[in-house]
């Protein structure tokens, strides 16, 4: 038993260290996974063992004390740092959290979302009556991710969105029916807009030049793509580089509240 609490005592402790400090990276992988900060977090994470764990112990080792001074007083700027570029995970981790508080408590955790449940009833309005007359559409909703470097190439417009003004810009004969319309702040920022085909080769052949469009958007940005089949009048939401094909009403109407009114309440 000595020999176990001798054991313990050198190493134990450490061991225990980090087990603690692989079990909070493994968490936060998982947590950040599927945003834009998770590669950033991985880069970090490698920077932070390779520069600092290993240069202040050979600083410490060696009593380097400039080196172990400049290190002690970085931490805090570091820490900083990393709150400035994961404030968005920050913020949903928080909103997270708020969300396991008691059911009486919601409502006063949680903002309201009348703007967009008003974008989402105009867009389901105008992309039923597209599909019900085969016109197809590609409709892309701003989250946290700017499409500004695609509106730029578009038509700007600035205007409240109403079903009858998006039903009007992909009607065919429209000069900006074949771009893509991007809904930013709850506002039409822009039509006729151009998004980059996806280069993945696991994406179906047959999927036409609006499906590939909006599955290249949302491989880049995390911005919600909504399309119309010119061809079949079916209708998909592509997020994340995935794609959901043919929906009926329900199924649209469950994947568009997950990932835009969900998403805002998170948010």
């Amino acid at each position: 038993m000595e020999w176990l609490k001798s054991l313990y005592s050198h190493y134990g402790q450490y061991a225990l260290e980090v087990l603690i400090i692989a079990l909070l990276i493994y968490t936060l992988i998982r947590f950040l996974q599927g945003t834009l900060g998770e590669g950033i977090f991985k880069g970090l994470t490698f920077v932070t063992i390779l520069l600092f764990f290993v240069l202040y112990w050979v600083a410490t080792e060696l009593k380097l004390r400039t080196i172990e001074f400049l290190f002690q007083n970085l931490t805090a700027a570091f820490v900083v740092g990393l709150i400035v570029i994961f404030q968005p995970e920050l913020r949903r981790g928080l909103v997270r959290i708020s969300t396991m508080a008691p059911p009486i408590l919601q409502p006063l955790l949680q903002s309201s979302n009348i703007p967009e449940v008003k974008i989402v009833e105009e867009v389901k309005k105008a992309v039923f009556r597209l599909a019900k007359n085969r016109i197809g559409a590609i409709i892309a909703i701003e989250r946290e991710v700017g499409l500004v470097s695609y509106t730029e190439g578009g038509t700007q417009i600035g205007a409240e969105v109403k079903s009858e003004l998006l039903e009007t810009i992909f009607f065919p004969g429209s000069a900006l029916h074949d771009g893509a319309v991007v809904i930013r702040q709850h506002r039409v920022a822009a039509a006729g807009c151009l998004f980059p085909l996806t280069e993945n080769p696991q994406v179906a052949k047959n999927l036409g030049t609006r499906h590939r469009a909006a599955i290249g958007l949302t491989e880049k940005a995390d911005a919600i793509a909504i399309i119309v089949s010119e061809e079949t009048g079916s209708i998909s939401i592509a997020a994340g580089g995935k794609l959901d094909y043919d929906l009926d009403q329900e199924q649209f109407d469950r994947a568009f509240q997950e990932l835009y009114i969900d998403w805002k309440v998170r948010t």
